[in-house]
């Protein structure tokens, strides 16, 4: 789980954040370039401490670990703005193992704070020839049959940075104990983000 993952658009030199949790650290980069009003929000929010003491509220093995929201119940958390913000997809990104991604409701124009990260799963070969039949690029199928990841959401949700340290944690994270709300029945906490130039 230490190979770094990186998407078919590689960004140039800038920030990078730490996501400082009680199970480990979670590197991330990002993607300004395709999502800068994403990327703008995410590291705003880090930068001021929204994120810090927050928890991961909704973790699903599999599939992924969600959190940014300070209320820690899955309904709560604003943009920078204080509203909701549109979704940037970018044909360039996708939701392979350790990409980051933001959260929203099925209203237009509903992402605010919350964001998660793919945990994702090994795709079989009948799901990747779908995917080369239903126009997914083919360098992208080949990423997805290397490394994992949930495809599903392509296009669906935005893609806005990717874990370049710490898959392991994700994965740890995602195996934790929950309840029927996918809640883990003990937090898992940010209890910092730490955002460096690079």
């Amino acid at each position: 789980m230490k190979e770094v993952i990186l998407q078919q658009f590689q960004p140039a030199e800038g920030e990078v954040a730490t996501l400082k949790t009680n199970m480990g650290d979670i590197k991330l980069m990002f993607f300004p370039q395709e999502a800068p009003k994403c990327v703008e929000n995410f590291l705003t929010h880090a930068k001021n401490g929204y994120y810090n003491g927050v928890i991961f509220h909704r973790v699903i093995k599999d599939f992924m670990i969600q959190g940014g929201d300070p209320e820690g119940t899955g309904m709560g958390g604003e943009s920078i703005w204080g509203h909701g913000i549109a979704d940037e997809y970018s044909l360039n990104l996708y939701h392979f193992r350790g990409a980051l991604c933001m959260a929203k409701s099925s209203m237009p124009n509903s992402i605010g704070s919350q964001f998660y990260i793919v945990q994702g799963i090994d795709l079989d070969a009948d799901t990747l020839q779908q995917m080369k039949d239903g126009g997914w690029p083919e360098a992208a199928v080949d990423k997805y049959a290397q490394v994992g990841g949930y495809p599903f959401l392509d296009q669906k949700y935005t893609v806005f940075g990717q874990v370049i340290e710490g898959l392991d944690i994700v994965e740890a994270i995602s195996n934790v104990d929950t309840d029927g709300r996918d809640k883990p029945r003990k937090p898992v906490v940010i209890e910092s983000v730490v955002v460096e130039q690079v």
